[in-house]
């Protein structure tokens, strides 16, 4: 039997996400990375930035929780997440995720799922708007 274990990088900043140059793994056929980047405009205004909140605990049990329970069904070698909180301005990124697998579809499917999860299930919450 082999035993597949998925490097797994959780981390909460208040500071811009600072994107490394990483070489993936060598068993990783794909390597995918994926900015949520703060519009300018939220509910059809013009905005500045948004104010995010995250229970971060809670948050991280949760991201683990669920990102194990996929890579169960779509099999990766490497997830790694950096949420903003506090205000992300506009232009800049509020989530990063890189996902290492060993084919494309894995990975593509890994970062949809995870993303609606994150949305639908995380204590992180978007508090307020910031005015130009």
């Amino acid at each position: 039997m082999i035993l597949r274990v998925m490097q797994l990088t959780i981390l909460f900043t208040d500071q811009a996400i600072r994107i490394a140059n990483v070489s993936p793994g060598e068993r990783a056929g794909a390597l995918l990375e994926f900015q949520g980047i703060v519009r300018g405009i939220e509910d059809g205004a013009t905005i500045g930035g948004l104010l995010y909140e995250i229970y971060q605990p809670m948050a991280e049990r949760m991201i683990r929780r669920i990102a194990e329970e996929l890579s169960a069904e779509h099999p990766c070698h490497g997830f790694h997440i950096v949420h903003r909180h506090g205000l992300v301005p506009t232009g800049e990124a509020a989530i990063y995720v890189r996902i290492e697998a060993s084919h494309r579809s894995e990975a593509i499917r890994m970062l949809e799922l995870f993303m609606n999860r994150l949305k639908a299930e995380v204590p992180i919450w978007k508090s307020g708007t910031v005015p130009c």
